[in-house]
């Protein structure tokens, strides 16, 4: 039975990931052996450092043509790992990697993650147990190493707050880092307590990440995974309760991009955004498909779109998202971080079916890593889609929308006129994130350079008060409203439309009535 299971998982693997047309099995791996790492010194006492043994077993697995390389039960301590091509690291249901908490374990300067996998071919890490980080301890021995200058970091003590004594990055360690691969699975497997990334997947091809469960709230910058550049990917029925993003789309390529990529069928819990594309966008993202998402209790966005460092966002297709206590529904960026580099290209993005219900209170106050508050006072955040002077987002479709708002029990704000349109800062150079533009004239969507936008059945409310405006359009090109309703408003007129030749609002409805609460300003 041993010696089929990876071939089992192979055409899982080939059934799933239609879209990694040129997937291929190789025989010899599929037809190998299974690898004990007790039987080369692998003790299960949770003490023992069985960095050596472990990578003794991968070695020779790999040397014999592949195979599975079994962690059973017990607590197996270990340092750094690298896997090899046709080698499935698997954890069984009852063991646990436990990863050193000594950070000159992992090496002398910048960080190695605990498991590496660099230019290999049909590789795995699966099982039902889990792979522990023991973040909490050794953050511990990273600042001892600090104190007492034997580990170099100019960063750490330069914060304050609530991040308070951050050492960099670089100084703490992934869990696991997979460059250059083809072929990968990562099934079933349970991923916790981190430092930093939890996993950091870069320019990686045909990737099956299947029911997986991620829970990381250890740290800061614990993003629960990172697809970095990868092409032909599916990662689905898996679920991520972490201290920073839940899924992250990167592009650090200008060349590159992350293409093809469908995401579906988990739940996300997030002190930042539970799924996001950006904030690193220098090649871009193509051909993505996100459906059937859940997400509680998150600081940021249900949803961010951003392209800010010169990337192509395109062909983006995000469906059936239901959010509950999320700061924030949908956040579309498209910016310029660098003055030097043109800025990027944001079009054909499909947004329905989304449900998102807002607070006016901090959505992950309690968890033990929370995102930080704003320090400034501001009202609950509209959902937004923003390009930047002579930059547009392009052909944006959000239909079957409904979000719902607190609101707020303060009935008194300070007056908006549409002249103050043009004293919202563009931070065309900002970092994005749905609260860059300071407290907005408005509650619902606020959108501003844009062309070709399209509101399809679109529901706007809040509970409380709110005496700002409900949507406030500015230099928008063809703006297309076709069903938009408001449960209230408290402001007249509701809607805004400023500078947007060819806006056309059709079926506006407040309160279940049809209603003319729209100004529009050439």
């Amino acid at each position: 039975m041993a010696n089929t299971i990876f071939k089992k998982t192979c055409l899982s693997l080939l059934g799933m990931v239609s879209i990694c047309c040129s997937l291929t099995v190789n025989t010899a791996y599929a037809q190998s052996k299974t690898y004990n790492i007790t039987k080369y010194g692998a003790l299960a006492d949770g003490k023992t450092d069985n960095t050596k043994a472990i990578q003794k077993t991968i070695d020779v697995a790999s040397e014999n043509g592949g195979g599975m390389v079994l962690v059973p039960k017990g607590n197996f301590v270990t340092g750094v790992l690298y896997l090899k091509s046709n080698v499935d690291l698997h954890v069984d249901q009852a063991g646990t990697l436990l990863a050193t908490t000594k950070r000159i374990d992992y090496g002398p300067q910048k960080a190695s993650a605990l498991i590496v996998a660099n230019d290999v071919n049909h590789v795995a890490i699966t099982g039902k147990g889990i792979i522990d980080g023991r973040g909490d301890i050794l953050i511990k021995d990273i600042y001892r190493m600090l104190r007492s200058g034997t580990l170099k970091d100019d960063e750490w003590q330069k914060y304050n707050d609530w991040h308070q004594m951050r050492p960099a990055e670089d100084n703490r360690p992934h869990l696991i880092d997979f460059k250059n691969c083809r072929d990968v699975i990562i099934k079933n497997i349970t991923i916790k307590n981190g430092l930093c990334w939890i996993q950091d997947y870069r320019n990686c091809e045909n990737m099956l990440i299947d029911s997986i469960t991620v829970e990381s709230n250890t740290f800061l910058n614990n993003d629960g995974i990172d697809l970095v550049d990868c092409k032909n990917v599916k990662l689905a029925h898996s679920f991520f309760n972490v201290a920073d993003d839940g899924i992250c789309l990167k592009s650090h390529d200008p060349k590159s991009a992350c293409e093809n990529i469908e995401i579906y069928d988990c739940r996300v819990r997030s002190s930042a955004s539970a799924f996001k594309m950006g904030t690193a966008s220098h090649g871009g993202f193509k051909k993505i498909k996100v459906h059937d998402i859940q997400v509680y209790d998150t600081f940021r966005s249900a949803i961010a779109l951003e392209t800010v460092d010169g990337g192509t966002l395109e062909d983006i297709d995000i469906r059936n998202v239901t959010a509950k206590n999320t700061g924030n529904a949908i956040f579309m960026r498209l910016g310029q971080r660098k003055k030097t580099a043109d800025p990027g290209v944001f079009r054909r993005v499909y947004i329905g079916n989304v449900k998102v219900q807002v607070p006016a209170k901090k959505p992950d106050a309690g968890y033990h890593m929370e995102g930080p508050a704003e320090q400034f006072k501001h009202h609950v955040f509209p959902s937004s889609i923003a390009g930047i002077p002579g930059h547009d987002i392009e052909d944006v479709t959000l239909e079957n929308i409904e979000i719902t708002y607190e609101g707020t029990n303060v009935k008194d704000y300070g007056k908006f006129n549409v002249a103050d349109l043009k004293n919202i800062p563009e931070v065309i150079g900002d970092y994005p994130e749905f609260s860059m533009f300071g407290e907005l004239p408005v509650w619902g969507f606020y959108v501003r350079h844009a062309n070709g936008i399209k509101f399809k059945n679109v529901k706007l409310s809040y509970q409380k008060n709110d005496l700002r405006k409900a949507l406030v359009a500015d230099d928008v090109k063809e703006f297309t409203v076709d069903g938009l309703s408001l449960n209230k408003s408290q402001a007249t007129p509701a809607v805004i439309v400023n500078n947007s030749p060819g806006a056309s609002i059709k079926q506006f409805s407040i309160a279940g009535k049809a209603s003319k609460s729209i100004s529009v300003h050439p």
